[in-house]
């Protein structure tokens, strides 16, 4: 009886520390073992571990955006190499957030630059998990501070309502709202908006 009180406990207190409540519609299921790999289902889409990143994002409508706009920043092969890294993808309606006008402006080829640089700001080398990131929060005075693939900083910290939100060098804030989402090459976290780094000097 004691040690069914004790797991119970444990469960509880691990739900706690990672409940990502402020934003999450649909939360990721339980990861089940299949032969191919583990599934999980995001936002109603089974996402399959042996799968690389793109193989799937592309399955599911709710990142189509982030699907388009890698396509035309020309980074396909980049979110689909070996790895491992870690995205952190924005939804249909993280990227609806941004400024009037500044997607389909960032989706013309003349803006392939820049649409490249805001895209691999959402990556870091490695493959992190949800712990991963508390832990450096927790062991840096409640903030870490990350290198991006695209060669900026981005800030994480823990919020009241326990919350992994990230900061990004504008000041913008995303909550990550479904996390550890194993892909053949890494790993990948759900966020609430677009983080947007300051412009980089040529």
């Amino acid at each position: 009886m004691k040690k069914s009180a004790l797991i119970i406990f444990f469960v509880l207190t691990g739900f706690v520390l990672f409940a990502q409540q402020t934003t999450t519609v649909n939360p990721v299921n339980d990861t089940v073992k299949a032969k191919w790999g583990k599934i999980k289902i995001v936002d109603g889409t089974a996402m399959i571990s042996s799968n690389d990143i793109i193989e799937n994002i592309t399955q599911s409508k709710e990142y189509s955006v982030l699907v388009t706009a890698i396509e035309d920043a020309g980074l396909t092969e980049t979110f689909k190499s070996k790895g491992p890294i870690t995205v952190f993808a924005p939804t249909n309606l993280a990227f609806e957030k941004l400024p009037a006008g500044e997607l389909d402006s960032l989706l013309q080829p003349k803006h392939k630059y820049d649409l490249s640089y805001l895209l691999t700001y959402h990556a870091i080398a490695g493959r992190l998990t949800a712990r991963d990131i508390a832990r450096k929060i927790n062991s840096n005075n409640g903030q870490a501070t990350f290198t991006t693939l695209a060669g900026s900083k981005l800030t994480a910290k823990i919020d009241e309502n326990r919350n992994i939100v990230l900061i990004d060098e504008n000041g913008g804030q995303s909550i990550v709202s479904k996390f550890d989402i194993q892909q053949s090459n890494g790993m990948l976290h759900i966020v609430s908006a677009v983080l947007v780094p300051k412009p980089r000097a040529i």
